[in-house]
């Protein structure tokens, strides 16, 4: 019994604890509750001070911004006003000035008003006293007044043509002076505001290789790569003892080019025979024809022409492979182009049609075919055949005197050929004499029947003739030299001797497929 007393007083002591223990609690929490609620309301107070604080900051900048602009807009509105009051005061006083110029001119104009009328009533005076004097006269003299005006006019139209032929002769003479200084004029200016450069022709090109080991490649067994290249290209390769160097030897810039980028091209793609050989030197032929249009073209462009035949573009192209007198042909015509432009431009013509014709002025000796006809014949005639202006075509043909010039611009082409042609160093006659000498060699073998193509080599020492197997026989090929050598001597004056080398191959050749 007293155990459970015990026990239950130990129990009522712990839920009386418990419940103490929990108030307490409870009034700690809720005392801790306050305590945050209160931070909570101060901090909550803070931040509404602080957003009020930075509100009134940004009212009053606001406020500040506002009040500055509208001083700044103030002071624009008055600047404006005093803009205008100065300007009403100017407009004022310019008007008032006016008026007072106005009331000048009113009195300026009564006064001439009463002048004018002063000049008529003395006018009116002059014309019956001169009346009465010429009544006098005629009375005197027994001639009327339009008798004696007739006799007066009469002798002051002699005194007047007597006076004019001694001026008319002043002036011809003074004219013939300044034409000739005018025309020098010119012709100087011309010359000093187009500045060419000369490049002398030669008649070698020199081909740099890496190794002397390349010479023997290019020599190949027994000869037979040189010799295929240089029946392929009409060019003498010459392989001596100059280092690093083979020297291609011909008369012919298309063929030396020609020659040279076909060695070029084989020796970098390292595979030299026959075969090889031929097929290269045919693309490069291809190639150097496209880029003989592409010059023409590029020339056409860079002076300012258009509307040229494809067919001129390309002559004009192949100028660039031409020489004339040692001077290079395509130069040559770009310079008279331009010195036709500047002359044309000085006198007053048409300073594009004038650098048309001195562009084609030489065209005709590119063409190989005709070769009996003079240059300027031949050039005016593919200028007529290609459609170009007759004007064009007439200072073409009458730069040389072949023709009779007909129009302004062919004696401008003459005489700008002949600027360009006479400049120091431009022209070197021995070299064009040296070309004519042996493209006249390679006609005089071509005339023959059976000649496919010649060679002329070695400075013009040796021709090389190659004749069809199929057409010519070797005693036929013996023949044609023999015939050859004394048509040469009988026709060609030359130095030295010359070898005729006449060459007739036999090739069979089949497809596998």
């Amino acid at each position: 019994m007293e155990t459970l007393i015990l026990i239950l007083a130990v129990v009522a002591g712990i839920v009386a604890g418990g419940l103490v223990t929990s108030t307490l609690l409870r009034k700690a929490i809720e005392k801790k509750s306050e305590h945050i609620l209160k931070d909570a309301e101060e901090k909550a107070e803070m931040v509404r001070k602080d957003k009020n604080l930075q509100a009134k900051e940004k009212f009053l900048q606001l406020k500040t911004d506002y009040e500055n602009t509208y001083q700044e807009k103030n002071k624009e509105i008055l600047k404006n006003e005093n803009r205008l009051k100065q300007k009403e005061a100017t407009l004022s006083q310019k008007f008032e000035e006016l008026q007072r110029k106005q009331k000048e001119v009113s009195v300026i104009k009564d006064n001439l008003n009463a002048q004018l009328e002063l000049l008529n009533k003395k006018q009116t005076d002059l014309d019956k006293s001169l009346k009465q004097q010429v009544e006098k006269l005629e009375t005197i003299s027994g001639m009327s007044g339009e008798e004696a005006r007739q006799q007066l006019i009469e002798a002051l139209k002699d005194e007047a043509k007597a006076e004019a032929m001694v001026h008319i002769k002043d002036i011809v003479e003074e004219a013939k002076l300044t034409a000739n200084t005018e025309a020098k004029k010119i012709v100087i200016e011309t010359i000093q505001r187009t500045a060419a450069e000369h490049a002398i022709e030669n008649s070698v090109s020199v081909f740099n290789i890496e190794s002397e080991e390349i010479k023997g490649r290019i020599i190949g067994r027994e000869g037979r790569n040189i010799r295929t290249l240089e029946a392929l290209t009409g060019i003498e390769i010459v392989i001596d003892d100059s280092p690093d160097a083979i020297i291609l030897s011909g008369f012919d810039p298309v063929r030396r080019e020609i020659a040279r980028l076909s060695l070029h091209k084989l020796v970098t793609d390292g595979r030299i025979h026959p075969a090889r050989i031929e097929e290269v030197v045919a693309k490069t032929r291809k190639q150097i024809e496209q880029e003989i249009i592409e010059t023409g073209k590029r020339t056409a462009i860079d002076l300012g022409i258009h509307g040229l035949h494809p067919e001129l573009i390309r002559m004009i192209g192949k100028m660039k492979y031409r020489s004339s007198y040692g001077q290079n042909l395509l130069q040559h015509s770009k310079e008279v182009a331009n010195l036709c432009a500047t002359m044309a431009a000085e006198l007053g013509l048409s300073p594009k049609k004038a650098k048309r014709a001195g562009l084609l002025h030489d065209i005709g000796k590119v063409p190989d075919n005709e070769p009996e006809l003079p240059h300027a014949i031949l050039g005016m005639k593919l200028a007529e055949r290609y459609k170009e202006p007759a004007d064009i075509c007439n200072a073409i043909g009458a730069h040389h005197d072949e023709v009779e010039m007909e129009s302004l611009i062919a004696p401008i082409v003459q005489v700008c050929d002949a600027i360009s042609g006479a400049r120091p160093g431009a022209r070197r006659e021995v070299v064009e004499a040296y070309i004519q000498r042996l493209n006249h060699l390679e006609e005089l073998a071509l005339s023959y029947p059976g000649v496919v193509k010649t060679y002329a080599i070695q400075a013009g020492r040796e021709l090389r003739v190659i004749v069809g197997a199929d057409k010519v026989s070797d005693d036929e090929a013996n023949k044609i030299s023999y015939d050859l050598s004394k048509k040469i001597q009988d026709e060609m004056t030359y130095p030295g001797q010359i070898k005729i080398t006449v060459i007739r191959e036999t090739r069979a050749i089949s497809f596998a497929k």
